[in-house]
C-alpha cells in the first residue's frame, strides 16, 4: 500500500489485518501520480536498456540464479520466525496470533522452520556499479528468483519474479534521505542503491514485501560480465528454445529448437528481447528458466565427476557478484542439496499489462496468497 513518503512499513511480525482490502486494492490499482524526480530517475534506469535499435536493444540477466543453483544449497540454521503480514482478499483471510500460526481457508498452518530462501539477482551492468544511494544509476535487477532449500528433505523451490512486478519500491533523493514507498516495477528497487550491498538489500525489501514478510536469509547478485563463466564452468550446455520470441532475430533459436549455449551465444538467449514487444521480459523469463534447467543439471553431473566443481566455479564467479553468502557455507549447503531430487517451481501470478509507460505486471493477490501458503507453511491437522 502506498503510505506516503513519511508513513513507514509496519513490523511484518505484527500484521495490521484491517489494512488487508487496501493493500489488495493498491496492487491492482497503483498509483499513477508520480513526481517528476520519479519519473526523471525511472527515465534514467530504462534509458539503460536502449541501443538505439528497433530489434536490437537488450536488458540483462538470469544469471544470478543459474550461478546459485550450481551451488545450490544457499541456506543455513537459525531461521527468524514469521507470520503472515495481512490477508491476500476476503476470501483469503489469515488470522495470526501468539503461538506463530495463521489461520487461513478455516485451516490452521505454521511457519515451516526447515526453509532457507535466497534471492537470486541478475543486474544489467557489465561491471560492479560504483555509486552511492539516491544517485539512481547502479542498475537494474532484471532477474530475479527466490530460491527455498529445506534443508530437512532437501527439496528446492525456485520461484520467478517478473521484473515489472508492481509493487512498494523505496525511493530516495540525491542525497540519500528515503522518500518513502510508492509502487512502482521491482526491478527499479536495486538502482536506488549503492550497487551493492545497499541495492541488493533494498531488493530483499522489496521482495520480501511482495510475500507479506516472508524471511530472507540473503542474496546473490551477478553482473553481465559473469555470464560466460557459467558456460565455460560446465563446457556448454543443450537447452530446448520454449519460445519463439528471438527467432525474429536469431533464427536459430526456433521455438522447439535443441540449441548447445556456449561462452559465445549464453548471453544472446539470456538477455535479448524486441523491447517493442509488449510482455517480451515475460518471453525473456521463460528462456531464463530452460537455462537454470539444463545448467543445474549439467553443474550437478560435473560435480559428481569433481568434488571441487563448486568450489572453482565460486571462485569463477565470485568478481562479478555481490553476496552476503560466506563461500563456506555455500559449499556446505551444496553438498546437502546435491541429495535432492531437483526443484520445483513457479512463477509469481499475475497478469501484465501496458501502463503509461512502460509494461505492468499486476500480481493476483489471491493467487499468491494460496502459493505462498503451498510453499512456506505446514498445516497444523
Amino acid at each position: 500500500m502506498d503510505r506516503g513518503p513519511e508513513q513507514r512499513e509496519p513490523d511484518r511480525r505484527e500484521p495490521d489485518r484491517r489494512e488487508s482490502e487496501q493493500r489488495r486494492s493498491d496492487r491492482r490499482e497503483p498509483d499513477r501520480r508520480e513526481s517528476g524526480r520519479r519519473e526523471s530517475d525511472r527515465r534514467e534506469l530504462e534509458r539503460r536498456e536502449s541501443s538505439g535499435k528497433r530489434h536490437g536493444r537488450f536488458t540483462a540477466v538470469i544469471i544470478a540464479g543459474a550461478a546459485v543453483l550450481a551451488v545450490a544449497g544457499l541456506g543455513y540454521a537459525g531461521i527468524q520466525k514469521k507470520k503472515a503480514a495481512e490477508a491476500a482478499s476476503a476470501k483469503a483471510t489469515a488470522e495470526a496470533d501468539d503461538s506463530n500460526t495463521v489461520t487461513w481457508q478455516g485451516k490452521t498452518y505454521k511457519y515451516n522452520q526447515n526453509l532457507s530462501n535466497y534471492l537470486l539477482l541478475g543486474v544489467d551492468k557489465r561491471t560492479p556499479a560504483e555509486t552511492r544511494v539516491g544517485k539512481a544509476d547502479a542498475g537494474q535487477a532484471d532477474a530475479l528468483f527466490l530460491l527455498s532449500l529445506n534443508r530437512k528433505t532437501k527439496e528446492m523451490t525456485l520461484i520467478s519474479i517478473p521484473r515489472d512486478t508492481m509493487t512498494d519500491v523505496e525511493s530516495f533523493d540525491l542525497e540519500g534521505k528515503s522518500l518513502g514507498k510508492s509502487k512502482d516495477h521491482i526491478s527499479l528497487s536495486y538502482g536506488y542503491g549503492d550497487g551493492g550491498a545497499e541495492s541488493c538489500k533494498l531488493t530483499q525489501e522489496a521482495v520480501s514485501n511482495l510475500f507479506y514478510g516472508l524471511p530472507i536469509q540473503g542474496y546473490l547478485a551477478m553482473n553481465l560480465d559473469g555470464i560466460p563463466e557459467l558456460s565455460k564452468s560446465v563446457g556448454g550446455l543443450t537447452v530446448t528454445v520454449p519460445n519463439n520470441s528471438l527467432e525474429y532475430k536469431y533464427p536459430e533459436f526456433a521455438e522447439g529448437a535443441e540449441v548447445t549455449l556456449t561462452e559465445e551465444n549464453t548471453e544472446v538467449f539470456l538477455r535479448s528481447r524486441d523491447v517493442d514487444e509488449s510482455q517480451s521480459a515475460i518471453y525473456r523469463m521463460e528462456r531464463q528458466k530452460a537455462f537454470l534447467d539444463a545448467f543445474s543439471k549439467k553443474a550437478k553431473e560435473c560435480y559428481e565427476q569433481n568434488a571441487k566443481f563448486a568450489a572453482d566455479l565460486f571462485v569463477a564467479i565470485k568478481p562479478y557478484t555481490v553476496t552476503n553468502i560466506s563461500e563456506d557455507r555455500l559449499m556446505k549447503l551444496f553438498q546437502t542439496a546435491d541429495e535432492g531430487d531437483g526443484y520445483t517451481e513457479w512463477t509469481v501470478p499475475g497478469e501484465g499489462t501496458q501502463g503509461l509507460s512502460y509494461d505492468e505486471y499486476h500480481v493476483d493477490d489471491d493467487a499468491l496468497y494460496a502459493k505462498i501458503m503451498e510453499t512456506f507453511y505446514q498445516e497444523i491437522k
